[in-house]
């Protein structure tokens, strides 16, 4: 159940019947943890959390959201907005939270192996998002594709504070928050710039590829994960890992595994492979992860964030 009251500081919301554990919910959506879209409050002395707050670039215009686990109860979450998106965001909130997630069946399919029925165990109220929003994952992740994770965290650092906008919201907010730029400033890019930030001809191509198409696909956020993974790998340049990448986020998609990945079949066949084999691919990662379809990105979420 949400509700929402609007005043002229914020649109804000309280949201029952989301999952606690809002930080590690959310932490797929942080670029590194110098994300100028992202930032995590704590409390005194680096306490326990006391807000998440993340920017974005929605249909309606630019908002801040501010998340906050609520104080009345555990399973309340209160919602702050600010910007002309705020009523838009504020709206897809719970989706971002995971209200929206089912994760039906899937303790029973844990089960099967010791050390993913621990991770569900302790981590059962953690939830897949689903933000709604396909150019804000796609960008992200085409900046992501065959470099170090380091290399392209820089890229979206630089790029968002030199191209973005400051971020909208109250004074008390943490400092240098800023919201993704438009598909059209992206387009305008210089060649010069992009290779400033370590970026490639290529992926730098397939940004503005993506940016010219920005309307057309974020209609993609209305159809299901088959059909958006389909017409997002029309585009030159996004392949399986690049679609999958995206609709986690944007779709909260359940059984999409990023196929192509330099360490995910390492990781994933070394915790759920038998004891002493060391190899691994792609093949053998989605053979491992096939009994717990159709959960099989949950699957390795829960596996990510036990590590």
């Amino acid at each position: 159940m949400t509700t929402i009251a609007s005043t002229e500081a914020a649109v804000s919301a309280s949201v029952r019947g989301v999952p606690t554990q809002v930080q590690r919910t959310l932490r797929t959506l942080r670029r590194g943890t110098g994300d100028p879209t992202y930032r995590v409050e704590y409390g005194p002395d680096d306490g326990p959390v006391n807000a998440v707050w993340r920017t974005s670039l929605t249909p309606e215009g630019p908002a801040t959201l501010r998340i906050r686990v609520g104080r009345a109860s555990d399973d309340e979450v209160e919602i702050d907005a600010w910007g002309e998106g705020a009523h838009w965001l504020v709206k897809q909130a719970p989706a971002m939270l995971g209200a929206e997630d089912d994760d039906t069946g899937f303790a029973e399919l844990a089960a099967a192996h010791p050390v993913l029925a621990e991770a569900y165990r302790t981590r059962s109220r953690v939830r897949l998002v689903r933000t709604g929003q396909v150019v804000q994952a796609l960008i992200p992740a085409i900046l992501e594709q065959k470099v170090t994770t380091i290399s392209a965290y820089g890229a979206w650092r630089a790029l968002v504070r030199k191209y973005g906008t400051p971020a909208p919201g109250p004074a008390s907010m943490p400092r240098g928050l800023y919201v993704m730029p438009e598909p059209h400033v992206w387009v305008l890019i210089p060649s010069w710039e992009w290779r400033r930030a370590e970026v490639d001809g290529k992926r730098a191509e397939a940004v503005i590829r993506a940016c010219r198409r920005a309307p057309a696909l974020e209609r993609l956020a209305h159809v299901g994960v088959d059909e958006a993974a389909v017409k997002l790998q029309t585009l030159p340049g996004i392949g399986p890992w690049t679609a999958a990448e995206t609709l986690q986020r944007s779709h909260g998609a359940a059984d999409l595994v990023s196929v192509g990945d330099l360490h995910l079949p390492r990781i994933i066949c070394g915790i759920l492979g038998e004891p002493g084999d060391r190899s691994y691919d792609d093949e053998k990662m989605l053979r491992l992860l096939e009994p717990f379809a159709p959960h099989r990105q949950r699957a390795v979420r829960l596996l990510l964030q036990k590590r």
